[in-house]
């Protein structure tokens, strides 16, 4: 980090997410004074409901299967995670006085799987730093002369700090901050946007009536998912959660980015569901060929290959009722059972957004090319990650890497 200015210096941040709160921290931490600006009344909104069930601060896997959660933005996001990773972000919430766990799942939780202690810690610090908080400021571009213009409750308000942090977000839960307001007055002032769309989503089907009413809510577990398409083959396992429009949850968000990919070039995505990941298929096809009697098929299935509830239904939604018949062939129903996509659902019920400010209309700094002293982060750039600790880290990331940017351009303007 560079050394504290020698030259007294005022930026303003812009968002008070994780993103906005981590580039003031370190603002603050260089001896610049910092405003934070928020459209909400409060700062962390999204940060705290997302943390409603257990926060997910980050993942414990290797730094090369954590950097491929990124996709085809890898590249450019992984200097950002060399300089402040997994690990970086734990040591950073153990300096907040938070220890943190390693789920089953490798996911690292807070200890008391809380935000808000978090949350109050790390605003503890940044008020100690000198840092000051304007709640319901929204922002509303530039003025002529190049000055933040502000909706305040006080009525419109200018400022003009020598430097800028824009973390404002995406264009998931606008409730909550994040309405991407701010994509025409970028993009007005020649900064290249891709268009957002949502990630970590749930999709359509088209279920039955009768499906929808006996099974939406209920989850879908220990079962693999698959797809191929021109990245090649995507499997994993784990469960998602049937829903009144189609599908949601952990395992569907893992594949939204190629899910959504694939409906965009062909109208719909299909993805092969294994009902049955412990047993190979053999197995399953001898299981059902056992005699059964005056048992139910529902009780055959569920006595002799576990498969009952939501995966019977599903059984029942898709495959043609003679195929219940014939052993081998509902055998290789429920080892490929097709699920076929329809849409994803809109971007306001996304729990993230693709898509943002282009990596290359910054410098490696984070700054906008075309605006001096204007640095991005967080969520309104152009990169998307499943939920399982992805997100924040990459949000709190990018922070530091803003930050640091304008750090380093503040010094070099004022020769320090």
């Amino acid at each position: 980090m560079a050394g504290p200015l020698t030259v007294p210096a005022r930026a303003a941040v812009v968002g008070a997410g994780p993103a906005g709160l981590m580039a003031a921290e370190v603002l603050a931490g260089a001896g610049i004074a910092v405003d934070v600006y928020d459209a909400m009344p409060s700062a962390g909104r999204k940060f705290l409901l997302a943390g409603i069930g257990g926060l997910n601060i980050t993942h414990s896997e290797p730094a090369a299967a954590f950097l491929s959660r990124y996709g085809d933005r890898a590249g450019a996001v992984a200097p950002l995670l060399e300089a402040f990773g997994a690990q970086a972000v734990r040591d950073w919430a153990h300096g907040l006085g938070i220890d943190t766990f390693v789920g089953s799942s490798g996911r690292v939780f807070p200890k008391e799987m809380k935000a808000a202690p978090l949350l109050r810690a790390w605003l503890h610090r940044l008020r100690g730093l000198g840092v000051r908080l304007h709640m319901r400021h929204r922002w509303l571009g530039w003025e002529a002369d190049g000055a933040l213009d502000f909706d305040t409750p006080t009525g419109r308000a200018a400022h003009r700090p020598d430097a800028v942090v824009l973390a404002l977000g995406g264009a998931s839960w606008p409730r909550l901050g994040s309405d991407a307001a701010w994509v025409p007055w970028l993009a007005g002032r020649g900064v290249r946007i891709a268009p957002l769309a949502p990630a970590n989503c749930g999709f359509e089907t088209g279920w039955s009536q009768h499906f929808r009413e006996r099974y939406a809510g209920q989850p879908v577990r220990a079962v693999t998912l698959s797809m191929s398409d021109e990245q090649g083959e995507w499997r994993r396992g784990g469960e998602f959660v049937v829903s009144d429009y189609g599908v949601e949850g952990s395992l569907i968000y893992a594949a939204s980015a190629r899910l959504r990919e694939a409906i965009d070039r062909d109208g719909h995505a299909g993805l092969r569901l294994d009902l049955t990941p412990g047993l190979a298929i053999d197995r399953v096809a001898e299981e059902l060929a056992w005699p059964r009697g005056s048992k139910s098929m529902a009780n055959h299935l569920r006595a002799r290959i576990k498969v009952d509830g939501v995966k019977a239904g599903l059984l029942r939604e898709v495959v043609p009722a003679a195929d219940f018949h014939d052993p081998a062939r509902l055998a290789r129903w429920v080892k490929s059972l097709p699920l076929t996509l329809r849409a994803p659902r809109p971007i306001e019920e996304a729990i993230s957004s693709a898509g943002g400010v282009a990596f290359d209309a910054m410098d490696e700094h984070g700054m906008l090319r075309g605006l001096p002293g204007v640095f991005c982060a967080g969520e309104m750039l152009d990169w998307e990650a499943p939920t399982g600790g992805y997100l924040l880290t990459a949000c709190l990331a990018s922070g530091r890497w803003s930050g640091l940017g304008a750090v380093r351009w503040l010094a070099q303007r004022d020769g320090a």
